[in-house]
């Protein structure tokens, strides 16, 4: 969920939307004179975000889950349990 605020809304309500944000993994988009300024979401979100762009401007992890992929339509798999029962588990 993404709602809009004007920023002056959104600084009477600062408490109840970082409230909103951490528990319901809602988003606010603040505006200023009408144009968006800043976004307000929960921490855990922004980590997976921050995460994301990390692995996605990652060039040799970009190649390796290229190359898992390549290997996946070439139906180059094991089944998980023949990987549990290869690592002894």
């Amino acid at each position: 969920m993404n709602s809009v605020l004007p920023l002056t809304e959104a600084r009477n309500k600062f408490a109840e939307l970082i409230d909103e944000a951490s528990k319901m993994f809602a988003r606010f988009t603040i505006t200023r004179n009408g144009k968006p300024e800043a976004v307000i979401m929960s921490k855990d979100e922004y980590d997976a975000l921050i995460d994301t762009i990390e692995i996605l401007s990652n060039p040799d992890t970009m190649a390796s889950i290229r190359r898992g992929e390549k290997d996946v339509k070439a139906g180059r798999v094991k089944p998980l349990e023949d990987v549990i029962k290869d690592l002894g588990l």
